[in-house]
């Protein structure tokens, strides 16, 4: 499972504004003001927190990253609702960490090295059969591409990718083929899978696909 950039277990957890916005259904900046108001209450110097990004059209932006502690005291201010939905995330976050933890034990001797590496060779052995069934038939069964997608909203697939442009869902910055933006990848929204032909081809999981229905509908594109 891949955790978004701002949970990496090998450094300090953080929360971005960006994702804060996106589980409480605010605008970004919305979430910024609000960062910087309890930055200035707090005494906090802002540059400490800040994040430089580009957007979809390669413009420098700054988010800020908060911890834990400063995540649940911006959202205080926000409905249960919202609320629940960031503490949920920090769960999640602190199950991925216990779990990577548990999995990857750091050898102490030689000897637990070296038996460290012929175990997990011959698991990767034992679960080849098994990594080639997930490739060929549950990922080709759980991953949509767009056309699949806008079928099932029964509107065109150029028309679902002019809104989904318009959400920030594919990187503009890449012109050879439509990539999507990290952060839809981050959290497992979608990913890019290369065709038989050879091709790149963003295709969207099923939590994606719920994503993309929940955002147009609640925008009013469809109904």
């Amino acid at each position: 499972m891949n955790m978004p950039t701002q949970f990496a277990s090998n450094q300090k957890k953080t929360m971005s504004t960006r994702v804060i916005a996106d589980l409480c259904e605010k605008k970004p900046q919305h979430v910024k003001r609000d960062c910087e108001n309890m930055f200035i209450s707090l005494g906090l110097d802002a540059s400490r927190f800040g994040h430089i990004y580009f957007d979809s059209m390669n413009r420098q932006q700054t988010e800020y990253l908060l911890d834990e502690e400063l995540t649940m005291t911006l959202v205080t201010g926000y409905n249960i609702v919202l609320r629940n939905r960031v503490i949920k995330r920090w769960k999640e976050l602190e199950n991925y960490t216990k779990s990577v933890i548990t999995q990857f034990q750091i050898p102490t001797s030689l000897s637990e090295a070296l038996q460290l590496a012929a175990d997990q060779a011959r698991k990767i052995e034992q679960d080849k059969p098994k990594v080639n069934y997930y490739e060929k038939i549950v990922v080709r069964d759980t991953l949509l591409n767009a056309t699949q997608v806008a079928q099932k909203l029964s509107i065109s697939a150029i028309s679902l990718n002019k809104h989904l442009e318009e959400l920030d869902v594919y990187n503009r910055s890449i012109k050879r083929c439509r990539a999507f933006q990290q952060w839809f990848v981050d959290q497992e929204l979608g990913l890019l899978k290369q065709t038989e032909l050879g091709y790149s081809q963003p295709m969207f999981t099923l939590k994606g696909e719920a994503w993309v229905i929940e955002k147009l509908v609640s925008e009013g594109a469809i109904s």
